[in-house]
């Protein structure tokens, strides 16, 4: 980590930072799933194609815990709990682990972004909804970014780094879809393939998808100038 950042100073910063932003996923998830598993949450009104309907009894646990880990925002706050804690660990900059990296990011602001525009309008937070969705939808995408803009590692992403980046969500998408057809029930409105079809879901999805590459693309190009700017820095200081 040292190595990465220039300073025994940066590394033990970083990997404090590192380490704050991986516990703050961990809890959220780890929250979300046992409130959920113990049906802690205050039950909406059915809605058609919706999750939220379950089985009476240890049935239902299994079906509460399947739901809420079938979220994209449960799978963004575990790719930056891993990813985070990786990087923590002394992380060496492997394919694998740049592309975690990149994705922790990436999906994180996808969550945040979505569920500010498209879902928090119509949400009505209650109950301990009110503890877990800070954590999961701001808390943790604000501090992630924030952790990143500081300590990336820099020079992670590339061109190959976006294109691999797309398989998580990718596969998100094929299990959320592939699970649905089983139990006909979806995380979300714009995924609701009982109401809107597959056509208009898949429209919505690939939009979804282009301005996560946007969003990848962006982040790309600010990494690169992070990373500039260290150089010259480094190189002010050695003269």
């Amino acid at each position: 980590m040292a190595a990465l950042l220039g300073s025994d100073t940066d590394g033990r910063a970083a990997r404090r930072a590192f380490l704050l932003n991986a516990l703050v996923a961990w809890v959220g998830v780890a929250l979300t799933v046992a409130i959920s598993a113990a049906n802690g949450y205050v039950a909406s009104a059915p809605v058609a194609g919706m999750y939220g309907v379950h089985p009476a009894g240890a049935p239902g646990v299994l079906s509460r815990v399947a739901d809420t880990l079938s979220y994209f925002t449960i799978w963004s706050n575990i790719v930056v709990a891993i990813s985070a804690s990786l990087v923590a660990r002394g992380a060496r900059g492997t394919t694998p682990e740049r592309v975690l990296r990149l994705d922790a990011v990436l999906m994180i602001t996808i969550t945040a972004i979505v569920y500010q525009v498209l879902l928090a309008p119509t949400t009505t937070v209650v109950g301990w909804s009110r503890l877990t969705d800070p954590i999961l939808h701001v808390l943790t995408p604000l501090l992630t970014v924030l952790v990143w803009l500081a300590y990336g590692p820099r020079g992670w992403i590339g061109a190959r780094t976006v294109v691999l980046s797309l398989a998580l969500p990718l596969g998100w998408i094929a299990w959320m879809l592939a699970r649905g057809a089983v139990v006909g029930a979806y995380p979300y409105d714009f995924a609701n393939v009982t109401v809107h079809g597959y056509g208009a879901v898949t429209f919505t999805l690939a939009l979804i998808l282009v301005f996560g590459v946007v969003v990848a693309g962006v982040y790309w190009g600010i990494d690169v100038v992070l990373r500039r700017r260290s150089s010259a820095a480094a190189k002010n200081a050695v003269a």
